[in-house]
C-alpha cells in the first residue's frame, strides 16, 4: 500500500503539499517561558533528558520580541528559499504556560506577521485549559494552529522515571479538550526511554492510536550533555539500552505497522547538534538518509503504516 508521496507511511511534506500548495518553513520562537517541572510548581530540574539547546536556532533568544525573532528567522530561511511561507512555531519549553493576556498577545503578533500562515504550538498536556483553547481556536478560523503535545511515553512509570510530573490520563484528557475545535493535533514521542522494553515500545503506536492526533513526531533516545540523563549515564549506564541505527530502524518499521493509518508522520529521528551528544553515535549519518532506510525496510518486509492496526486494539 502506497500513501500520498508514493511512500509507506502517511508523510508531512505530502499533507503541506496537499494543503498549502507550496513550500511551507516553521520559524521557532523562544517566548522566555519555563515549565512547572522546572520552577517548582510540579517538580524542579525539568525532564532528565531535556537541553532545549539541541534544537533551538541561534536567533531564537527570549530578550527579542516574537516580531524580532521572525525576522530573523525569516531573513535566514529566505536566503535559501526565495517563494515560500511560513508556521510561526512556538518550540522551547512549555508555550502554553504563562498569563492567558500575554499568551494571547504573542501568539497574535506572530500570526499577523507578513507571510505567516500558521501557527505551531508546543506544550505540556498537564498546561492547557479550557480558556487557552478557545483562544487557539479562535485563531484557527483565520489561519492554521497545530497544537502538539510532548507524550512521550504512554507509561506511567516512565513518566514518572523522566521526571515528566503528569500522567498518560491527563495526557488523554488533554487531547480530549482539545478535539473538535478546529485545531490540528500533535504528539511527541520519545523511543526507548530506559526501563522500556520492544514490546512497550510497539504497545505505545496502539495507544496513541487511541488518542484523536493529526500528527505524529517520532525520535530516537538521544543523551545529550548538561541534562540529569546525562549525569544518569554515567554513573548507571544500566538504565539505557540504546539502539544501533539498523535496530532502530527495524524498531521503527514495527511500530508504524500498528500506528492508526490516517495519523501523519512528521518526523522518525532528530539530531542533536553533534558538540553536545553524548550517544548513541550513529556516524553523522543524516536524516534523509535514515528516513530512506525505514522506508527501505517497509517496503523489504512488505508493510506499511496500519497494516496491523486494528480499532479493537
Amino acid at each position: 500500500m502506497l500513501f500520498p508521496g508514493n511512500r509507506s507511511y502517511n508523510d508531512y511534506s505530502s499533507f503541506i503539499k496537499r494543503n498549502f500548495d507550496q513550500r511551507v518553513q516553521k520559524i521557532s520562537l523562544n517566548t522566555g517561558f519555563t515549565c512547572p517541572n522546572r520552577d517548582g510548581t510540579k517538580g524542579i530540574g525539568g525532564c532528565t533528558y531535556c537541553n532545549n539547546n539541541t534544537f533551538s536556532p541561534d536567533y531564537c533568544k527570549p530578550a527579542k520580541s516574537i516580531t524580532q525573532q521572525m525576522e530573523e528567522g525569516i531573513s535566514f530561511f529566505s536566503k535559501k528559499y526565495k517563494t515560500q511561507k511560513y508556521f510561526a512555531y512556538f518550540q522551547s519549553y512549555t508555550n502554553t504556560y504563562s498569563d492567558i493576556d500575554l499568551l494571547r498577545r504573542m501568539y497574535l503578533e506572530a500570526v499577523d506577521y507578513p507571510g505567516v500562515i500558521g501557527l505551531v504550538i508546543g506544550t505540556r498536556p498537564d498546561c492547557i485549559n479550557e480558556e487557552i483553547v478557545d483562544i487557539l481556536s479562535e485563531i484557527s478560523k483565520k489561519v492554521f494552529v497545530s497544537l502538539e503535545f510532548g507524550v512521550e511515553s504512554t507509561l506511567n512509570r516512565t513518566l514518572s522515571l523522566i521526571n515528566r510530573c503528569h500522567t498518560f490520563e491527563e495526557t488523554a484528557a488533554a487531547y480530549e479538550l482539545a478535539s473538535n475545535k478546529g485545531l490540528h493535533l500533535g504528539a511527541h514521542m520519545i523511543l526507548n526511554l530506559p526501563g522500556e522494553s520492544r514490546e512497550d515500545i510497539l504497545n505505545h503506536a496502539k495507544e496513541l492510536s487511541k488518542l484523536p492526533i493529526n500528527t505524529l513526531k517520532i525520535h530516537q533516545l538521544q543523551i545529550v550533555k548538561h541534562t540529569v540523563m546525562a549525569i544518569q549515564f554515567k554513573e548507571t549506564p544500566e538504565m539505557f539500552n540504546l539502539l544501533n541505527l539498523e535496530e532502530y530502524v527495524e524498531l521503527i518499521s514495527n511500530f508504524v505497522g500498528l500506528l492508526r493509518p490516517d495519523i501523519i508522520i512528521d518526523r522518525f529521528i532528530s539530531e542533536s547538534p553533534k558538540h553536545l551528544l553524548i550517544a548513541p553515535d550513529w556516524g553523522g549519518i543524516k536524516n534523509f538518509e535514515i528516513v530512506d532506510k525505514i522506508e527501505k525496510k517497509l517496503l523489504e518486509k512488505n508493510s506499511w503504516q496500519g497494516k496491523y492496526y486494528s480499532p479493537v486494539n
